[in-house]
Formats: structure tokens, sequence, C-alpha cells
């Protein structure tokens, strides 16, 4: 897959941003939390596509946001990912030794290291969120604060990942899988999304566009990702693949075959850029994002 020129430079920015940020905010203290925040460390500074931060910045921009108060909100849904990768990998969910090209958090330390590694990560999202630094209105604050607690509790990323676990017991059709996803994977870059209109402070009837480009990408990228696990392989993913067959779930390929499902994946990319239609150039970052998401190989 050749990256779009305009997107490369963007993911690598965003990844080292994300990396320096991390780097400065979880300095590991010599005392006995030092296991802790070295697991932290392992789950959020290297690999990952960086997907939701870029998303974040690319809506901040839509809004002119100060690039210091994006990469915040940024750093706090990065948060969010990566405390769900650990859980989601530990031996009672998934059970994967491999993340992002290196062992999983419960791998490299031990599962109580996991388990707070991530509690400690979801705290830390709403921390940055709350900070003045963030945002000097604090009603922009605590939309924040309540939009990824939405989007990620049980009417979200939590309830999506209870889905889930159900799935390997119960027949999901194509309608249950769909929604298992919007709740699993797309509220999250909802968020992403409503995020750059609540740090403009853009009043909810003008964010209708973003909503529908956020639904449809998030759709389209879990196809992709469904595809991946069919066709892709460890070496470029950074995570095991195949399990999702071998558990018997339920996913968009399973459902409607390989050709079907990277039709439908194109259809809804098309239908997020066409979202975009009343932005400008300053939305040309989000239409890449789209394009990327259902043409990397990672």
């Amino acid at each position: 897959m050749q990256m779009s020129t305009s997107l490369k430079p963007a993911l690598d920015a965003i990844g080292t941003a994300m990396d320096q940020r991390f780097d400065r905010l979880l300095p590991v203290p010599a005392d006995g939390r030092g296991r802790l925040f070295a697991g932290m460390r392992h789950a959020v500074i290297g690999g990952g596509k960086r997907m939701r931060p870029l998303l974040v910045v690319a809506a901040c921009d839509l809004f002119h946001v100060d690039r210091e108060r994006a990469l915040r909100v940024a750093l706090a849904i990065e948060c969010v990912h990566c405390y769900s990768l650990i859980h989601d990998d530990l031996p009672c969910m998934d059970d994967d030794d491999l993340r992002r090209g290196k062992p999983t958090v419960h791998k490299a330390f031990d599962e109580a290291t996991a388990v707070l590694a991530g509690d400690s990560l979801h705290a830390l999202a709403f921390e940055i969120l709350a900070d003045p630094a963030t945002h000097g209105d604090p009603g922009a604050r605590a939309e924040l604060v309540l939009e990824l607690a939405r989007a990620s509790g049980p009417s979200g990323m939590a309830g999506g990942q209870m889905m889930d676990i159900a799935a390997t017991e119960t027949n999901f059709d194509l309608a249950a899988t769909t929604r298992l996803q919007q709740l699993k994977t797309g509220a999250l870059i909802g968020f992403c999304l409503e995020a750059g209109a609540i740090m403009g402070r853009i009043p909810d009837e003008r964010r209708t566009p973003l909503r529908g480009y956020a639904r449809d990408l998030g759709l389209a990228f879990q196809i992709a990702d469904d595809l991946l696990d069919v066709e892709g392989s460890a070496d470029k993913t950074g995570k095991a693949v195949g399990k999702d067959a071998a558990a018997g779930k339920a996913t968009f390929v399973s459902l409607l075959g390989v050709d079907r499902a990277r039709t439908q994946a194109a259809m809804l990319i098309d239908q997020a850029i066409d979202h975009l239609h009343s932005f400008g150039s300053e939305a040309d970052l989000l239409r890449a994002i789209a394009r990327f998401a259902i043409e990397r190989d990672f």
C-alpha cells in the first residue's frame, strides 16, 4: 500500500508528538510505583497508527484551535485507547501476547501491573481534559469530559467490548455486528470529531457533518480491520491475526464475504468524505485519513 504523501508526514508528526508528551508526562518515579509507570510507558510510547489523535488534531484544525491544546485532547483519547488495548489483551479477555509489534503489557510485566496501568491511563485521560491548560472555558472542559465518558463507557466502547465477548457464544447477524462495532470502535472515533467542535465552541446544529463522517469512517475502519484479520500478517499489523475466525466470532467479512466487505468499506468512505463537502482545503487531512483507513495494511 502506498500511503498518501499528504498523510505520511501528518502520521509521523502525531506519533512523535504523542511519544514526546507521554515521555514528559510519565517519568518513572523512584518508589514503589515504578513498575506501574513503566507499564504505562510501554503501552503508550512507540508504535500504533495514532489515528485517533490525528483525527482530533484534524478536527480541531477545521476550527483553528490552538495546536498545543488540540494535542492535549489527542493525548487524552490515546490514553483511553491504550487503556482499552491493555485490558483487551488480558487473559480474561482476548489473551493476546503481541500488540504494536511488542509484548503486551501483561506479558512484558504481569497481569496486576497491566490492570493498574490500564486503570491509570483511563483516569489520566480525564485529568488531562479537566485541566485549564486544555481549554480556558470550563464549559468546554466539562463537555469534553462528558462526551469522552459516554464514548468510553457502557453506552460506548466498554459496552461494545461486552457485546464482543458475547459474540463468541451468540450468532450475531449483520445488524448486531454493526451495533457492536459502532460502540466498540465507532464511539471513540465519534468523540475525536466531536472534540474538535467542542474545542472550537461550535454549536450543536453545525456538528452534523462531523458526526456523519465519524459514523461512516468508524464502520469502514472496522471492516478494514476485519479484512486485515483475514488477509493481513502479524509482521505488518503488529498483533495476532486470524483470531476472530478461530473464536467463531461474526465479523463483517464472515457475514458479507471479502469482496462485499471491501465494496461496503469503499462506499462508506465515499459517504464519509461527502459529509465534508461544505468544508474546503481545511478538511483535506480528514479526507486523507478516510482514504487511508481502507487502504492500509497495518
